[in-house]
């Protein structure tokens, strides 16, 4: 029987986020984490594959850390962090950010957005998602992560520039 930690889906997660830079550090968490099996620390993302739920959940989290200035990225999981992080609007960022990187690693969108997540809000997410409605789009774009600018006038997806916010 395939582990969590052996599935391809989890693979092209892990390679996508060694390939723009955000560390990936497996180690024993307690229990009481946010997210079963998975913590934000400092510039990395930590990460319990036993104790780890939902492997998508590893995509969202690199995404606050994707939207977290680099600065503000070494301090997370440190009492140096602003205790009101991540905000509203990083938590809205850092959806549609989840979104396009499972749209542009090519993963099903009910592997990020699982029934189980989201605060029941996964099928709402995914229905506007799906329909074009990238809610947080104007946020990763003063970000300078995203532009609704494309070369295709047929294509209304957005654009990323770039995964990791300066």
């Amino acid at each position: 029987m395939e582990t969590i930690k052996e599935t391809k889906e989890l693979k092209i997660i892990l390679d996508f986020l060694h390939s723009i830079g955000i560390s990936v550090v497996e180690k024993e968490l307690p229990t009481d984490t946010f997210l079963p099996g998975l913590s934000i620390g400092p510039n990395c993302l930590e990460v319990d594959f036993d104790k780890l739920l939902y492997p998508g959940d590893i995509l969202h989290e690199a995404g606050h850390l994707a939207v977290t200035t680099s600065a503000d990225r070494a301090l997370i999981g440190t009492n140096k962090m602003p205790e009101e992080w991540p905000t509203q609007g990083d938590e809205i960022a850092t959806m549609l950010w989840s979104f396009l990187a499972s749209e542009h690693l090519q993963l099903p969108i009910d592997y990020v957005f699982h029934p189980n997540g989201y605060k029941n809000q996964s099928e709402w997410l995914i229905e506007n998602y799906s329909k074009g409605n990238y809610i947080g789009l104007p946020l990763l774009e003063w970000m300078g992560l995203a532009s609704k600018e494309t070369n295709d006038a047929s294509n209304t997806f957005p654009k990323m520039i770039k995964w990791l916010r300066d």
